[in-house]
């Protein structure tokens, strides 16, 4: 059904593009499917490596985990993936699904198809993987959402984050073929994820017709 703008079911779209010192290219988050308590928000990160991590240790009853907790999964973008998988509905820790929690603030630098529910904040760009901030949150750092003034950061200080800039990357698994290529040529989220040699100037002239 469509409605008219004076019955309109939200004031404005349903997704909306954050930036900020964890996001310098900007991350998404569709806030009409989050609770919204938690669209502003400021919350410890407790932070999973990677999708193995996440499986390994989500629902361990000992996980230091609150509902204020942000949950933050790394490593699953384009390149971290590979492939920006579909993980970023974060599940919520058993224990706290068990104490009623119904929604909290989740982060990665993957994607998902869709949002049916939560407050899912996805794309983080540059990933970790490359080193974008997201690579150097440590578990117990504040971070603070406020999706009406579209932000998205590291309450850290700059002088923190470069002692910790001794960042390494992950080795690159792909010494030939296909997955050799992706990861020398695939862009970052901002840019499409395409292959940067794909990518040019100008428009593609139509052909001529004889």
């Amino acid at each position: 059904m469509i409605r008219t703008v004076d019955t309109a079911l939200s004031a404005e779209g349903g997704l909306a593009v954050l930036q900020g010192s964890l996001a310098p290219d900007g991350a998404v988050v569709k806030h009409t499917a989050a609770d919204p308590a938690l669209l502003t928000h400021t919350g410890p990160a407790v932070v999973f490596d990677d999708y193995e991590d996440l499986h390994a240790r989500i629902d361990d009853p000992d996980l230091p985990v609150t509902a204020d907790s942000v949950l933050v999964l790394r490593n699953t973008g384009p390149l971290g993936g590979p492939g920006m998988p579909e993980w970023g509905m974060l599940p919520i820790p058993q224990k706290l699904l068990e104490a009623g929690v119904k929604d909290m603030v989740r982060i990665s630098d993957c994607r998902m198809s869709g949002t049916s529910y939560g407050t899912c904040v996805l794309h983080v760009d540059p990933e970790a993987h490359v080193g974008g901030p997201l690579a150097l949150v440590q578990d117990g750092d504040l971070i603070a959402l406020d999706v009406p003034a579209r932000r998205l950061d590291l309450l850290v200080s700059e002088e923190e984050l470069a002692a910790r800039a001794a960042w390494t990357p992950r080795p690159d698994p792909y010494v030939r073929g296909y997955g050799r290529m992706y990861a020398r040529h695939v862009t970052q989220a901002h840019e499409g994820c395409d292959f940067d040699y794909l990518a040019a100037e100008g428009e593609v002239p139509e052909p001529a017709i004889h």
